[in-house]
């Protein structure tokens, strides 16, 4: 069986479930899926000039609305358990967990731990960080130690 590591920021849509799913063809696939929940993750400012460059004014308003602290980890645990529910009901093994702190440490550490085939990044456009190479996925691939694929979310959840 393939064993994927898919790091996410909030819950899978049902595009997403199907795209990740099928990226191995018919080959089994057991997903262990790290969740960061998204107000614990970057700075408010950095998502902010995100929703502008996308051309999402309202959003980049709107930002001082994203849960931070115990009620990110509430949202994103909820978002966590959506998207295990919906690999599961493809017919994928999947597991999750929620990232505390530090989501590279977490990462690696999920790598190794189940001896992960390679690493699946699900994140909307982050333009800034990804200019400087500090989005998840360019610096994981420094960092874990096998195939880090980066992918786009098929829509907002």
């Amino acid at each position: 069986m393939f064993t994927s590591v898919l790091m996410i920021e909030k819950a899978m849509t049902s595009a997403d479930v199907e795209f990740v799913t099928t990226l191995h063809g018919d080959e089994p696939v057991a997903f262990h899926v790290l969740l960061q929940p998204r107000g614990d993750q970057a700075d408010r400012l950095l998502r902010a000039i995100d929703d502008i460059a996308l051309g999402e004014l309202d959003e980049a308003v709107r930002e001082h609305e994203t849960p931070e602290g115990e009620d990110a980890r509430s949202v994103g645990r909820q978002a966590l358990d959506v998207s295990v529910t919906a690999l599961r009901a493809s017919g994928s093994v999947a597991d999750g967990r929620l990232v505390e702190a530090h989501p590279l440490d977490a990462l690696k550490s999920m790598v190794a731990e189940v001896g992960a085939d390679e690493v699946i990044v699900l994140t909307d456009p982050h333009y800034v960080e990804e200019f400087f190479h500090r989005d998840w996925a360019s610096r994981a691939r420094h960092k874990v130690g096998v195939p880090v694929l980066k992918l786009f979310s098929h829509s907002k959840a």
